[in-house]
Parts: structure tokens; C-alpha cells; sequence
């Protein structure tokens, strides 16, 4: 195809066109100017190749998936109950203690206490570890340490098995001492500590030992919050009366059906629905005419609570059983409401005022836990895609740059080394002159 240039006339014999013919015949285009950009240079002129193409496709390709696949969470492992029972918990030595003989372990709740293995089990009981410790003095220690499956069990089997006789020590997440025995518990491990002699240094001793013990991951370290919530103590709403007291020790904290029942609740378990995921706190209370009892159960949803707070009205207002209906069991005054998903519940010999100024005493709070991951991924990482977008346009102006250099050296190489022989051929090439240097014939005479 010949390019034609308006400024350099026609060639000779080609038929002249009006413009307005050309553009409604639809072959009108655009004339470059001379010494311009548009067709001026080789490197604009120079269209994608095919291999070009597919690495520039590769590479956006790998610009989009390299964050979206760098910050993909591992796939979780799953772990054997073999695999945890071979991680360690009691040290082989601590404070001036050195382990003697082998560490027995069994991951039969059975093993740690025969007549209430269904307890441990409700608490979600995993193994035991046990061990007899010496010093060089000649004392010998004997530990034994429960495995739980996350902080509640441990902290409820700790509340199942202390006594009011028992004095409070400050020993990892709680702790409670009768005469030799130390039993505390830290994270997801109730610990069971006998000495067979103490000294004024066994409780230090401990609280090393409860340094060393292995935490559990997560959430699973965390305490239970609903013991939180019941008052230590509670003012006298008149004169004439004593103010409310937590016993001492007394505070149970239940995940199942058979705890319950061995600890004694104002609701028998089939009021309570532990299969609904409901957690309980049971504790005592010093009132003018004996002990109360107030009660918690946590559900997991307000509507799950108030549900089962009108199945209890209904059950209480009966006066005799009826089929289908669990009676609630006779404690005496019986009263009950709910503050969120909690229903508290008080019982004994409790006047309207007592039993008004414990239940008022509980009031829920809403507490969101955020237990995402809050770091910025590369994903979602706005500095890094702008990065890549840098990289990938001065890969692909790298690409390009060295395709047009390529191109153009590789003509004026061929042009130097084979001149007139590949490109600009004397045949291929045609010239149009208008011979301005001829001088103008003769104007025509005026008549």
C-alpha cells in the first residue's frame, strides 16, 4: 500500500478526489504529519508478538495471585490423642526438686479419681501425669497433674474439689492449702500437690512450677467469665438485717448433668439443658436465717434463656406433677429472673428483700471478644498491590524497551552489513517529484 502525503501532490496519472467523496465513501483516515510521533518512530509502529503476549499475560496473572495465595491460613492438623499425650507437662526438675523414677501417664479420668471419672469427664478430662519429686534435704513431694481441654475444666474440677476447710493461696490462676496438700490450678492443668513435709518456702516452690507448666493455645487459656459475676458480697438494703457473704469455698462451677446432681442445685439437670451448651455457678450465701443459694446458668443466646425461664415459672407454679413436667425441687423460696443470657436463680430461707438484693446484684454485660487475626495480609495490603503494579509495568516497559532496541538494531545492522538488499530496495520504493527546481514556463498574455 502506498502512503500518499497531501503536501507532496499526486503522483502522475492518479485520478484527483474530492474530500467529501472520500469521507462518505468511509475511506477518510487521519494523515500523519511529518516528523511526528505517529508512525515517526519504530518502537510505536511495533506490534505485540505472541510470545510477548503470553509473558505479559503470565505476569499479571502472578501479580493478582501472588497475594491472594502467599497469605492462604495453613490447612489444620489434626491431632492425634497419642500426639498430645507425648508432650510433657510436669519439668523434670524445678526449684531445688529433681523427678524421681519415670512419669506415670494415663488418659483414664478413672486413674486420677475411680468414683468420679464421669466428673472429670463432663470437665473435659484428657490425661494425668504423675510424679514423686526429692530434694537434697531428704523431703519428697508427690504431683499429680490433670490435663484439661481448655481453662474451664480445669478451673471447674478445681471448684468440685476444694472444701470450706480449705485455707487460699496465691499459686497460678487459684489456689487452696490443707495441712500438706496444695491444689491450684494454672491455665488448662489442675495440679494436686502433696508434701510430705512444708516449709515456708513450698508455696514459692509452686508458684515456679506454675511457670513451667504448658499453656494452652488460644482461648483455651482463658478463664470461664461467668464465675465473675456473682458478688463477694452484698450490703444490707435496711438496718435491721446483715449483709449477704459468699462463703468461703463454696463457689462450683458445672458443665454437666452428673456434677449437678452430685453438688446439689436448686434445678434438677433436666431444668438446667446442659445440651444446649448451658454452664452453671452455684454459691453460697450467709442470710439472717441460714444459707442461700444463688445460682447462675449462662445460655448461649438471651432467647435460649428466656425460653428456659419460662419452661422453669411454668414447672414451679404447678402444684403437683403432672406428665411430661420435672417439679422444681423443694428448697424452700424460690425465686428467679434473667438479665441477658443468664438466669439467676436464689433459693433457701430468704425473705423478698434478701432474695431482691441478690438477684439484683447480677447484671449482664456484653462483652465482644475479637478473636480474628487483626494484621494486614499481603492480600488485603493496599501498599504491596501498588508495589506490584510498579513492578509488573516496569517488567513489562523492560520487556518493551528491550523488544524496540532489539527490533531497531537488528534493521540498522541488516541495513549496514546488506545495504539496499532487505530494506529500502531501489524497487520497492517510489518517489514523487514536483521538480521545484524547474524554472516556471511563460504566464499567459492578458487579452
Amino acid at each position: 500500500m502506498r502512503a500518499h502525503n497531501p503536501l507532496m501532490g499526486r503522483a502522475k496519472g492518479e485520478p484527483v478526489q474530492e474530500p467529501g467523496a472520500a469521507l462518505a465513501a468511509g475511506e477518510w483516515k487521519l494523515s500523519r504529519a511529518a516528523g511526528s510521533l505517529i508512525g515517526g518512530c519504530a518502537f510505536f509502529r511495533m506490534k505485540f508478538s505472541l510470545p510477548l503476549s503470553v509473558v505479559f499475560i503470565f505476569l499479571l496473572g502472578c501479580l493478582f495471585c501472588d497475594g491472594a495465595l502467599a497469605d492462604e491460613p495453613p490447612a489444620p492438623v489434626a491431632r492425634s490423642h497419642a500426639a498430645v499425650s507425648s508432650t510433657p507437662v510436669l519439668p523434670p526438675e524445678f526449684a531445688g526438686w529433681q523427678v524421681k523414677g519415670a512419669v506415670a501417664q494415663s488418659d483414664d479420668p478413672a486413674s486420677a479419681d475411680a468414683v468420679n471419672a464421669p466428673v472429670l469427664r463432663e470437665y473435659g478430662f484428657v490425661r494425668l501425669e504423675k510424679a514423686s519429686y526429692t530434694r537434697d534435704d531428704g523431703r519428697n513431694l508427690t504431683i499429680r497433674a490433670a490435663v484439661f481441654e481448655d481453662a474451664s475444666g480445669a478451673y471447674g474440677a478445681f471448684t468440685y474439689y476444694y472444701s470450706p476447710e480449705m485455707e487460699e493461696e496465691t499459686i497460678g490462676g487459684q489456689a487452696a492449702f490443707l495441712n500438706n496438700r496444695v491444689l491450684f490450678y494454672q491455665g488448662n492443668v489442675l495440679v494436686d500437690a502433696v508434701f510430705d513435709r512444708t516449709s515456708v518456702m513450698s508455696a514459692a516452690q509452686l508458684r515456679q512450677l506454675a511457670g513451667l507448666l504448658p499453656q494452652a493455645a488460644g482461648g483455651k487459656r482463658n478463664p470461664p467469665s461467668l464465675p465473675a459475676y456473682l458478688p463477694k458480697r452484698i450490703s444490707a438494703a435496711s438496718s435491721d438485717r446483715s449483709p449477704e457473704n459468699l462463703e468461703k469455698n463454696t463457689t462450683k462451677y458445672i458443665l454437666g448433668p452428673v456434677t449437678l446432681d452430685r453438688v446439689g442445685s436448686p434445678l434438677p439437670a433436666s431444668m438446667v439443658d446442659f445440651k444446649s451448651g448451658a454452664e452453671v455457678v452455684i454459691g453460697k450465701y450467709a442470710v439472717n436465717a441460714g444459707d442461700s443459694t444463688l445460682m447462675l446458668i449462662e445460655y448461649p443466646t438471651p432467647q435460649i434463656a428466656a425460653e428456659r425461664l419460662r419452661q422453669i415459672d411454668a414447672s414451679h407454679q404447678v402444684t403437683q406433677q403432672q406428665p411430661g413436667v420435672v417439679p422444681i425441687l423443694d428448697v424452700g423460696p424460690f425465686f428467679d429472673t434473667r438479665t441477658g443470657p443468664i438466669l439467676v436463680i436464689a433459693a433457701g430461707p430468704l425473705s423478698k428483700s434478701e432474695a431482691r438484693s441478690l438477684l439484683s446484684s447480677i447484671s449482664y454485660e456484653a462483652d465482644v471478644t475479637w478473636n480474628e487475626n487483626t494484621y494486614v495480609s499481603k492480600k488485603d495490603n493496599l501498599a504491596n498491590f501498588l508495589f506490584n503494579a510498579i513492578l509488573l509495568c516496569g517488567i513489562v516497559v523492560g520487556l518493551a524497551l528491550v523488544a524496540g532496541i532489539a527490533f531497531g538494531g537488528l534493521r540498522l545492522l541488516v541495513k549496514r552489513f546488506f545495504p539496499d538488499s532487505v530494506f529500502d530496495r531501489r524497487e520497492a520504493m517510489e518517489i514523487i517529484s514536483l521538480h521545484l527546481e524547474d524554472a516556471p514556463g511563460p504566464l499567459p498574455r492578458e487579452r
